[in-house]
């Protein structure tokens, strides 16, 4: 059983906005790091976003870099990512990941995806 669950994806037009959010089923998100992936079809999976336990700060990779935001909403046990100016090449399955640290290359706990399809 999947101890995250992603929701929030569909089809957008290239330009356009979408919010991603990652749900715990048993997990306090607060003590992990949540790691957002995507993989398109016949590519390699892609780390494209890391918010650390607790406060700790986030980082994103260069292909999303300046366009997608994570963030923490621990009330409600909650991490989202904001998707702006959405490009073709962002076409992907999105999943979240708890990790002990985003440095860390151990992944504790997947959700099952959400896929984001950017077409005109």
């Amino acid at each position: 059983q999947e101890q995250l669950v992603e929701s929030g994806g569909g089809l957008v037009q290239p330009g356009g906005s979408l919010t991603l959010s990652c749900a715990a089923s048993e997990l306090t998100l607060w003590a992990y790091a949540i790691n957002w992936f995507r993989q398109a079809p016949g590519k390699e999976r892609e780390g494209i976003s890391c918010i650390d336990y607790g406060d700790g700060g986030s980082t994103y990779s260069d292909s999303v870099k300046g366009r997608f935001t994570i963030s923490r909403d621990n009330a409600k046990n909650m991490v989202y990512l904001q998707m702006n100016s959405l490009k073709p090449e962002d076409t992907a399955i999105y999943y979240c990941a708890a990790k002990s640290r985003c440095d860390s290359d151990y992944v504790g706990a997947w959700g099952q995806g959400t896929q984001v399809t950017v077409s005109s």
